[in-house]
C-alpha cells in the first residue's frame, strides 16, 4: 500500500519531498524528475530551490519531463505548461533548460506527439521520481475519469470541472483549452517513485478514493495502489475522509528514520 504522511501544512510537505529529491540527485546526478504543474507542487519547488542554493547542489545534469500540456495555445502563451515549467521550475532551480521536456501541444504534429514523448522518456531511462497532484474529479495528470489504467501519453478532452478549476489562470473560462496532451496512467506507473500531494478539504474525497477505494478507471488516482513505491502527503483537511487515519499516523510515527520516504 501507499505510505501516507499527514503533515501540518504545505511547507512541511515541500521540505520532505525536497529532501528526497536532493538525496536522489546526490546518488544520481542525472536523475529524471517527473514534473507536475498547478499550485499543489509549488511548496516542493520552493523548498528544493532553497536547498539547492544553501547546499550548492549541482543540478546541471538533472533531467525532467512535465506531465502534460494544453493543445493549441500559441507559442509563448504564459499559461502554457512549457512557460509554467520554465517559470516555476527550471529558472528557480537552475536546471539546464535543454534537459527539461514538455509534451508538444502544437496541433501541427499532435498525431504523433504522444508517441514521441513516450520514446523520449524511455530513452532517458525512465522517471526516477514523479510528482503528482490530484484533481477534484480524481484525475492525475490530465487523465480524467474513464481513462484506461494502461494508457500512455495521448490527447484527452478535459471535463468542464477541470476547465473550471483551471479558469483562474486565464482571463475567462472560455479561454481554457478543451484538449490537452498528457502522460497516461500507464506512463505514470512506470516511474520508480510516485509522490502524490493533496491539500485542503476540497481534495479529501478524491484522495480517500485514490488511497482506500476500489481500483477503477472511474477514479484515475486509484491506480497508485498498483505501484510498489508511493508516498502520499496530505494536510489534516485533505486527510479528513480517510478511514484508516489512525494507522497512517502510527506507521509514520514508527517508521525507521533511515528509510526516508
Amino acid at each position: 500500500m501507499a505510505e501516507i504522511v499527514i503533515v501540518p501544512g504545505e511547507a512541511e510537505a515541500g521540505d520532505l519531498v525536497a529532501d528526497a529529491i536532493v538525496d536522489l540527485i546526490h546518488r544520481k546526478p542525472d536523475a529524471v524528475l517527473g514534473l507536475a504543474t498547478g499550485s499543489t507542487p509549488l511548496p516542493i519547488y520552493r523548498a528544493l530551490a532553497q536547498r539547492i542554493r544553501d547546499e550548492s547542489v549541482d543540478v546541471r545534469g538533472v533531467r525532467g519531463f512535465a506531465l502534460d500540456e494544453y493543445v493549441g495555445l500559441p507559442a509563448g502563451h504564459p499559461e502554457s505548461y512549457r512557460a509554467v515549467i520554465r517559470r516555476e521550475v527550471v529558472e528557480p532551480l537552475g536546471l539546464t533548460p535543454e534537459l527539461v521536456r514538455v509534451p508538444n501541444g502544437d496541433p501541427a504534429g499532435i498525431e504523433h506527439a504522444g508517441a514521441d514523448y513516450e520514446a523520449a522518456i524511455v530513452a532517458a531511462g525512465g522517471v526516477d521520481l514523479q510528482i503528482l497532484g490530484i484533481g477534484r474529479t480524481g484525475h492525475i495528470g490530465f487523465n480524467e475519469p474513464g481513462s484506461s489504467l494502461a494508457s500512455l501519453t495521448r490527447v484527452k478532452t478535459l471535463t468542464e470541472a477541470t476547465r473550471l478549476d483551471n479558469a483562474r489562470f486565464f482571463d475567462s473560462p472560455d479561454d481554457v483549452p478543451m484538449h490537452c496532451i498528457t502522460q497516461g496512467i500507464g506512463t505514470i506507473l512506470r516511474a520508480r517513485h510516485l509522490v502524490l500531494l493533496a491539500f485542503g478539504e476540497a481534495k479529501a474525497d478524491a484522495i480517500a478514493a485514490a488511497v482506500e477505494g476500489a481500483v477503477s478507471a472511474a477514479q484515475p488516482g486509484s491506480a497508485i495502489q498498483l505501484h510498489p513505491h508511493v508516498t502520499v502527503l496530505v494536510d489534516e483537511a485533505a486527510a479528513s475522509k480517510f478511514e484508516n487515519l489512525a494507522y497512517y499516523r502510527h506507521a509514520w510515527a514508527n517508521k525507521p528514520a533511515w528509510q526516508g520516504i
